[in-house]
């Protein structure tokens, strides 16, 4: 599903305009971004899930075209863990 059918499901079950669902939908993805960037940043959505930051550490790797080592700086991603209910 991409964001255009996802607007238009939001749409359709929450009896909105496209339009005002893009809106909303929009704010959502700022306020989530924003949120992510703190330094602890954590949305829980119970029924949903959460979205959290860790830490990846600097590793080594190796560049596949010429096979030389190469060093991979730390840095932060994010994480998604669905709730235990989400599938049943």
């Amino acid at each position: 599903m991409n964001k255009a059918e996802f607007i238009d499901a939001i749409a359709a079950k929450a009896g909105m305009t496209k339009v005002d669902t893009k809106k909303a939908l929009d704010a959502m993805i700022d306020v989530a971004k924003a949120e992510m960037k703190k330094k602890d940043g954590k949305i829980a959505l119970v029924g949903f899930g959460s979205l959290y930051t860790t830490k990846r550490p600097a590793r080594k790797g190796h560049n596949p075209a010429t096979g030389e080592a190469i060093k991979i700086a730390a840095k932060k991603v994010v994480k998604f863990k669905p709730a235990a209910n989400i599938l049943k």
